[in-house]
């Protein structure tokens, strides 16, 4: 009997009883958005009315820098910003158990002169420049998403905020350099959240121009002048009472959140006398080593 490589691994018996409460199809489109300060990455499934249902919400084990966006090959930074992954992204192979690469520098890093290359969510819970799961909560990312692409789903969107795009929280980072690039981020937060469809976003003018139509013949050019455009009207997500029950049912899978941990705890530094012992191992009992030799962000894993 042959063995079966990890990127082959069938969806378990438990995805499937949760795909069917929801009422969702195996093949269905997923949405993703990575929220680096509270660590954590949502899986968002289509259902026929064509809006987007949260699925289950996955703790990131570890991811590296601060928030802000990556600039620059080696700055250890993860990125930030509105991704799409496609078939050819997927690696099943990965020496980080599997993964899927975010396709950093899209046009906007690109337009900026941002450097860097395979930027990936994958396993390990190790991570310089990527955001790192456990491997089994990366087996079960990397299946639904396979089995999305498979099902007809060309790429699926991945929208890497700094943190949840709250008043509050854009008010706490009030300040910081990244705000103005943070309000284009948030154009994208808030249409989801009142339409539950991903938006389509272009890059013209060095920026974001999120939910946008332009003519089928016109040019779109990260460093140009937008093209004219219109933007489509939809109808804001009011589902019905079965709807609203799956909509809002926020399954959280459990798991490690080292970030979390070094936010909340900050671990004696090492001595001679100290380093190795019981009282300051559990610094890292949460997920293993964070500081891998090389950038994962410049060898594909």
């Amino acid at each position: 009997m042959t063995e079966l490589s990890r990127g082959e691994t069938p969806i378990s018996t438990e995805t499937m009883s949760m795909l069917g409460r929801k009422g969702m199809d195996a093949g269905a489109p997923i949405f993703v958005r990575i929220f680096k300060e509270e660590s954590e990455l949502e899986v968002w499934k289509a259902r026929d009315d064509g809006r987007f249902y949260h699925f289950k919400t996955y703790p990131i084990c570890n991811w590296s820098g601060n928030v802000g966006p990556k600039r620059a090959t080696g700055d250890k930074q993860a990125p930030e910003g509105f991704y799409r992954v496609a078939n050819s992204q997927m690696n099943p192979n990965s020496q980080y158990y599997l993964a899927f690469n975010l396709g950093y520098p899209n046009a906007y890093d690109r337009a900026h002169g941002r450097t860097g290359s395979a930027l990936m969510v994958h396993g390990q819970c190790k991570s310089v420049g990527c955001y790192a799961m456990t491997d089994a909560l990366m087996e079960e990312i990397y299946v639904i998403a396979r089995e999305a692409l498979r099902g007809g789903q060309e790429a699926f969107e991945v929208h890497a905020f700094p943190f949840r795009m709250t008043k509050q929280n854009l008010a706490r980072h009030a300040g910081d350099p990244n705000m103005d690039f943070w309000k284009t981020l948030q154009q994208g937060h808030d249409f989801f959240e009142r339409y539950r469809m991903p938006p389509s976003v272009a890059v013209c003018e060095r920026r974001y121009v999120v939910n946008v139509k332009f003519a089928p013949n016109a040019s779109v050019q990260p460093d140009a002048a937008c093209p004219p455009f219109y933007r489509p009207q939809f109808e804001p997500f009011t589902p019905r009472p079965y709807e609203q029950q799956v909509a809002e049912e926020r399954i959280h899978a459990p798991g490690p959140k080292t970030r979390q941990f070094y936010a909340t705890v900050t671990p004696p530094k090492p001595t001679p006398a100290t380093r190795g012992d019981a009282t300051f191992a559990p610094a890292f009992a949460l997920g293993g080593p964070v500081d891998p030799p090389a950038e994962t962000g410049s060898t594909a894993p």
